[in-house]
């Protein structure tokens, strides 16, 4: 019921910036992610997928990894509808593909993921 679409994805030189997002629909009512957290999470090849950063409609941003905090920023429109991820300052390491996911008991997206999108791929260049 509760669909994830990603965009944004593409290759960029290190130090550069994209913008990633993920649209939501098919929750309750039409309202969005009410009551959810949306969750972005990556993984690179060889590597097992990690968190990148977690918003809740009631307690903002609940999670930022590391490797990414001062450089990657998770943040929703109005309407929670589409969230996104801003990055800068991109690294070679930052390579990967990007998924968004839906949590609907958690806050953090560290719990139960109910539905991922199919993912967007993130080249880095040195």
């Amino acid at each position: 019921e509760v669909q994830l679409v990603e965009s944004g994805g593409g290759s960029v030189q290190a130090g550069g910036s994209l913008r990633l997002s993920c649209a939501v629909s098919g929750f309750a009512e039409g309202d969005g992610f009410d009551e959810y957290a949306i969750g972005w999470f990556r993984q690179a090849p060889g590597k097992e997928r990690e968190g990148v950063s977690c918003i809740h409609d009631r307690h903002g941003v609940t999670f930022t990894a590391d490797s990414v905090k001062g450089r990657f920023a998770v943040s929703s429109d109005s309407a929670r509808t589409t969230v996104y991820l801003q990055m800068n300052n991109l690294k070679p390491e930052d390579t990967a593909v990007y998924y968004c996911a839906a949590e609907p008991y958690g806050s953090t997206c560290k719990g139960y993921l109910e539905s991922w999108g199919r993912g967007v791929l993130v080249t880095v260049s040195s």
